[in-house]
């Protein structure tokens, strides 16, 4: 199978996630809390329609110097973020991963890392008519191509690189911290 190739069927993502080497007994737990719930919504753990929550993919895109993240601020969050968003019906979490970094980013020539970097279970807020709800994300690195110029998505409004040093000065979370530890111990 084509790892970017989109795969409606759940078992694709409960694959993914039993591959996951946790580096540490929170992730194992964040990882078993997971497949509990995609077991709990075996038809609609992808999908937005489970209000409940949804699995969503993400990634610390890289540039290609390997030096800076791209981070989006998010338009309706109004923070900083790494690129990404739901997986409307694809289980492939890598390949969800890759094409919400090329939509909200604008690069195209994305090389993505295909072993997981990090997962996440997050509250989502209420917005609209959108009751609050989970994020179970799962996380990727990737490296942007020498020359890539990024354009802002509808979905941000702005796109920036940092330092991953940075990232703390930024209000960034404890997930987002933790996931740029783990981009440096990978680089």
């Amino acid at each position: 199978m084509e790892l970017h190739r989109p795969d409606p069927d759940l078992a694709r993502a409960r694959e993914i996630l039993r591959a996951y080497a946790a580096p540490d007994n929170a992730q194992d737990e964040v990882r078993a809390r997971m497949l509990a719930f995609v077991e709990a919504h075996p038809e609609d753990a992808h999908r937005r329609i489970c209000l409940e929550g949804h699995l969503t993919a993400s990634t610390m895109l890289m540039d290609h110097a390997r030096e800076r993240v791209l981070l989006t601020l998010h338009k309706k969050l109004g923070i900083w973020l790494q690129l990404g968003g739901h997986c409307d019906g694809d289980a492939n979490l890598l390949g969800a991963a890759l094409r919400e970094a090329q939509e909200e980013s604008g690069i195209e020539a994305i090389t993505i890392d295909p072993e997981v970097l990090d997962l996440d279970i997050h509250v989502i807020p209420e917005h609209k008519d959108v009751p609050e709800h989970l994020h179970l994300d799962t996380r990727y690195v990737a490296f942007a191509a020498e020359g890539a110029r990024e354009a802002i998505s509808d979905e941000s409004l702005d796109l920036r690189w940092f330092g991953l040093d940075e990232l703390a000065g930024l209000g960034c979370d404890a997930s987002m911290l933790r996931a740029a530890r783990r981009v440096r111990e990978r680089l």
